[in-house]
């Protein structure tokens, strides 16, 4: 049916409408290839419904764990494929109609995701920690003292309440909650839209998408559900407010420039736009929503990367979160989260550097300083490495303020080493187990040298790392990201960069001492022997670490070649 044939129905039905007669619907050109890694993440994530609905629950943990890994190595050789068409054609665009950047940091970004979120994958999938479950007394006399049985760090029926008839007979079943791995990989795709974000709806919208699976993969532990819940309900309601004042400030950009794309507020904020709607002629160009609308946004995405003072969620959600889902959260949210915000900063607002520079000065400095003094009070190791994180992004903020190419470079590439050390450290948490599940806190972990020399080896190297000891990719991130701010003008943040480092190796190497020079206790935790998938982890993140350190030449200029952003 013509246009015409559909107005005239339409105004015979005594409707109103605004199109003329002649109008016709033009479809959107979308550029498919180049969407390809979120559109294999996103198709998975439907099928992984699909398999818990139609799927015997016996099959189910088989099945999705092998359509995650494959999607997600598919989604990995896709951004493989597009890196290596825009180096060929140096040259990188938008797709979506311009709300997605197809670009150098947005694809080494989905990249490090892509990969941080296999490794994790492997860590929801490890079943050999807990003990095993019987469904009565006599198949538990049967079992050997120490047995382990197939079940995964997470809850054994969701809904249930804790403590509950329902969850006591999930768990004699022997029920695993499997619908956390498409959970997971509806979080990866807005992850991969998160960085790449070309408008500030694309951005909110890729927010929600990646910010509401993760509320409730914190709330499905297996132990300490109260707790797990508890953290997930502190978490949806700080996330909560920060997405609010993200999308009031999107509103306020929004009258300041008349559109959300980040090519038309910049040309507004740079003076070289052209045309001006005359519904918004009297705000467009007005300074204060553009100052008030930036620090919202700004606000919003520093809630995200867990920059001091917005950072009040991240110890209790770090420590009651299922381990596995702390480290995925950990390392992919703030890798998105800094690639956003670079973007913001670079590509949106380059011409206030100056209005920013002092208030990012401030954030960066109390973010360092605040992570690593807290630090030193923890006598948790989740909440430990909580505030660890929070100094790291500190740390990685001197790169940010940086304002140069060699600041985007130098913050991509610490984000890719931070996101493997992260995984690796939270999947070694894991393994130090006592009778109430993991053993999280620091008296527990005296004279683990003694007791297992090996899994102490491999966390004193992570934490080694965090504290930036050279041989280490944490030296290696750290030198990148200091040397940017100071050839930027920042040596003073560099100092204060410096001290905090110095602060923080002491806790790190505090927890280092605990491990090999404490006598073990006679009733102190086991470690248990996880199965190859959580060694594989394990074993990525050291070897990540150590090549990292010794030779980091050859991905720091990776970063660099990658650091370019498109307009």
């Amino acid at each position: 049916m013509s246009a015409t044939a559909v107005h005239a129905l339409w105004t015979t039905a005594g409707g109103v409408t605004s199109a003329a007669p002649g109008d016709t619907f033009t479809a959107p050109d979308i550029e498919y290839a180049q969407l390809a890694p979120v559109l294999i993440v996103v198709g998975a994530a439907v099928l992984g419904i699909l398999v818990e609905a139609f799927l015997p629950r016996r099959t189910r943990y088989t099945a999705q764990v092998f359509l995650t890994v494959v999607a997600l190595a598919a989604s990995f050789a896709a951004v493989i494929g597009l890196a290596a068409d825009g180096y060929a054609k140096k040259s990188a665009g938008l797709a979506a109609m311009g709300a997605i950047a197809v670009d150098g940091p947005a694809l080494f970004l989905q990249g490090t995701i892509l990969l941080v979120a296999v490794f994790s994958v492997f860590t929801f999938a490890e079943r050999r920690l807990e003990p095993a479950a019987h469904k009565d007394a006599a198949s538990a006399a049967r079992t050997k003292p120490g047995a382990w049985g197939r079940v995964d760090s997470f809850a054994a029926q969701a809904g249930s309440v804790p403590g509950s008839d329902s969850e006591k007979a999930a768990v004699k079943a022997g029920f695993t909650t499997t619908e956390v791995f498409p959970l997971l990989l509806f979080s990866v795709a807005g992850l991969l839209v998160f960085p790449a974000a070309n408008d500030l709806l694309t951005l909110f919208i890729a927010l929600e998408v990646f910010s509401l699976p993760l509320y409730l993969l914190c709330a499905v532990a297996r132990r300490k559900r109260l707790m797990s819940q508890e953290a997930a309900v502190k978490y949806f309601l700080l996330g909560s407010f920060s997405s609010a004042f993200l999308l009031f400030g999107i509103a306020l950009l929004y009258g300041y420039a008349g559109t959300v794309s980040y090519a038309g507020i910049a040309s507004v904020v740079d003076g070289s736009v052209q045309e001006i709607d005359p519904a918004l002629a009297q705000t467009m160009g007005n300074d204060a929503l553009l100052l008030i609308g930036g620090a919202l946004i700004l606000m919003g995405l520093l809630f995200k990367v867990g920059a001091v003072p917005f950072h009040m969620w991240t110890p209790d959600v770090y420590q009651g979160a299922p381990t596995p889902v702390t480290g995925f959260m950990a390392a992919a949210t703030k890798v998105a989260a800094f690639g956003a915000l670079l973007r913001l900063l670079y590509v949106v607002l380059p011409g206030l550097t100056w209005d920013l520079r002092p208030v990012m000065w401030g954030v960066a400095i109390v973010t360092m300083v605040g992570g690593a003094v807290v630090a030193i009070t923890q006598t948790d190791i989740k909440r430990l490495l909580a505030y660890s994180s929070i100094a790291h992004a500190g740390f990685i903020l001197a790169g940010v303020i940086a304002a140069s190419p060699e600041g985007v470079s130098s913050v991509l590439f610490y984000l890719a080493v931070y996101s493997f050390v992260t995984v690796g450290a939270f999947a070694v948490v894991t393994l130090v187990r006592d009778a109430g599940g993991e053993a999280t806190h620091l008296s527990k972990w005296a004279g683990l040298g003694r007791r297992s020399p090996l899994t102490a080896a491999v966390f004193a190297v992570f934490l080694l790392s965090f504290a930036g000891i050279p041989l280490t990719s944490g030296f290696s991130g750290k030198f990148a990201v200091f040397k940017a701010a100071a050839d930027g003008g920042a040596s003073g943040l560099v100092v204060v960069g410096v001290i905090s480092s110095a602060i923080a190796a002491f806790f790190y190497i505090r927890v280092i001492v605990l491990m090999f020079f404490s006598e073990p206790k006679a009733d102190g935790p086991t470690v248990a022997v996880p199965s190859p998938l959580t060694m594989t982890t394990i074993a990525v993140g050291v070897a990540v670490t150590l090549v990292l350190g010794l030779a980091p030449q050859y991905f720091l200029d990776l970063a660099n070649t990658a650091g370019v952003f498109v307009r």
